[in-house]
């Protein structure tokens, strides 16, 4: 039988943390891609576009290969899928160091490093599976981990190019990423029930903000005919463009217009740091009014620091876009998570996480791609901060328009359980 959650430390904020850290170390790593952009221009004599398509390829196979983590995870857990990813993440840093040719860059960037940070879909799944209460300001702590990573990683990766070279980096990257993600795996647990507990919360009043109130679960399939769905994988992929847009480019851009290549790196750096406050105020705040008018701010959030971007050409003007940035970049990818399982339920959690991921992953990849091929046909990043600021705009205007799952969507799935049964 169930316990209840009450007593004693709730293991369920110890998945938390595990999930936290193994963001942390999985998108950290992820994003110093930034930082490694100069030393392969210099050794390699690629194009920006050419380079960033490695760093576009590895976004959409992420997308793609989620779906088989969300039903891995789903059947064998978050564990078993941190275990793998950890195999496959960090054996690719440390087989990036032996690079000569850019199909070997594609290969190990664009595909089994891509493999490996799929499985951060399953890290997204587990505050909505733990927690009833508090579901917002956890999933803005798991989220969170990104921000950290983004923080610790950029800095640290500068320092060792320039004290090791970017060859022996990813060597000492990739065995540290392998062994973090092990050891924060292993503190991992799928749900509740695995250890005889209910999540944290449960059986309280479903909030009068929920965009499901029914409680029907949905299944994947069930989830796709829903206008719903496609609108979130919209705007995720809208979000995406935007943010790796400028994780990808942002550090040449300001040395572009006079900024230290440590100025530079330290403004990726700024963006984790203030995506952190983004995911967890916004996170509290999820908790209190729910995540569409969340959604909505901090797309408008972004919109106006890509503007600023725009303009900005001294360091203070690039602090300060980097620090509104990063605080609309958190509130937005701490209110679609939740989004999913407020529409749908808990029961295919994974799979329609990595479905709607797997759209967004569309502009994950061809935002730093066509950001470098603006600069490569232009010689300036005006133009592919334009797109951002549209989409972003565009973004906001849908999600004022999100609205609850309807009576007939509800009904209709109802229907199918019964036939199932």
């Amino acid at each position: 039988m169930a316990k209840k959650s009450g007593a004693g430390l709730f293991y369920g904020y110890i998945c938390v943390a595990a999930a936290a850290t193994v963001m942390m170390l999985t998108f950290g790593s992820l994003y110093s891609f930034g930082v490694f952009f100069k030393p392969f221009l210099a050794e390699f004599g690629w194009s920006r576009a050419e380079t960033s398509g490695a760093f576009s390829l590895s976004f959409f196979l992420q997308g793609l290969m989620g779906i088989p983590m969300g039903r891995l995870n789903d059947r064998f857990g978050p564990r078993f899928v941190t275990t793998l990813c950890g195999i496959f993440l960090g054996g690719g840093f440390v087989l990036m160091s032996l690079i000569r040719e850019v199909w070997q860059f594609y290969f190990l960037y664009g595909v089994i490093i891509a493999i490996g940070v799929s499985g951060s879909i399953a890290m997204m799944a587990i505050p909505s599976r733990w927690f009833v209460k508090r579901r917002g300001v956890m999933t803005g702590i798991v989220i969170s981990g990104v921000g950290l990573g983004t923080v610790i990683m950029p800095p640290v990766a500068t320092w060792l190019i320039n004290a090791f070279n970017w060859r022996n980096s990813y060597v000492i990257i990739g065995f540290a990423v392998l062994a973090m993600m092990v050891i924060a795996g292993l503190f991992l647990k799928k749900e509740p029930k695995q250890i005889g507990l209910v999540p944290y919360g449960d059986g309280s009043v479903r909030s009068s903000k929920a965009l499901n109130t029914s409680g029907v679960d949905f299944s994947f399939s069930s989830a796709l005919r829903t206008w719903q769905f496609w609108v979130l994988g919209i705007l995720f992929s809208f979000h995406t463009f935007c943010v790796q847009t400028i994780m990808a480019h942002v550090a040449l851009h300001a040395q572009g217009v006079g900024l230290s290549a440590e100025s530079a790196a330290g403004i990726i750096s700024i963006v984790g740091a203030a995506s952190i406050v983004g995911r967890l105020l916004m996170g509290i705040i999820v908790d209190r009014i729910g995540s569409r008018p969340v959604l909505t701010v901090s797309f408008f959030i972004k919109t106006a620091a890509l503007i600023w971007l725009i303009f900005a050409r001294a360091d203070w003007m690039f602090v300060v876009f980097a620090a509104v940035f990063g605080l609309g970049y958190g509130g937005a990818a701490v209110g679609i998570t939740p989004m999913v399982a407020d529409l749908f339920g808990l029961s295919a959690l994974s799979l329609i996480l990595a479905g709607a991921g797997f759209i967004g992953t569309c502009g994950a990849a061809s935002g730093p791609v066509i950001a470098g091929r603006i600069f490569d046909v232009t010689g300036s990043y005006f133009w592919a901060f334009m797109v951002c600021v549209a989409l972003s705009l565009v973004g906001s205007i849908m999600t004022m328009f999100m609205r609850p799952v309807t009576s007939r969507e509800r009904t209709g799935e109802l229907a199918v359980k019964e036939q199932a049964k």
